[in-house]
């Protein structure tokens, strides 16, 4: 498995992680509560940590040359959630 991290700040870390698995629960497995959630995509799974300042968005893929679209996708959807503010997502 590969894998990736980011480390987002934000104080509304749970809003968004439990917007974004409520999202995607209709088309795939999910499992969340207030601070934590996984998802299993069809890129991979994602797992997302809520903390007081920040959101921690770990993703695990099968293929190296999946992880730049399964950024993207996570990406995409919790910049949607969070129109109000402006994230940083730093992958390592």
């Amino acid at each position: 498995m590969i894998q990736s991290r980011a480390v987002v700040a934000t104080a509304h870390a749970s809003r968004y992680l439990q917007q974004l698995c409520k999202h995607w629960s209709h088309k795939f497995e999910t499992e969340f509560d207030p601070t934590a959630g996984r998802i299993a995509l069809p890129l991979g799974e994602a797992r997302l940590a809520a903390g007081p300042e920040a959101l921690t968005i770990d993703l695990a893929v099968d293929e190296a040359g999946k992880l730049p679209d399964f950024r993207a996708v996570v990406v995409r959807h919790v910049e949607r959630f969070a129109f109000r503010e402006t994230l940083r997502f730093e992958w390592t």
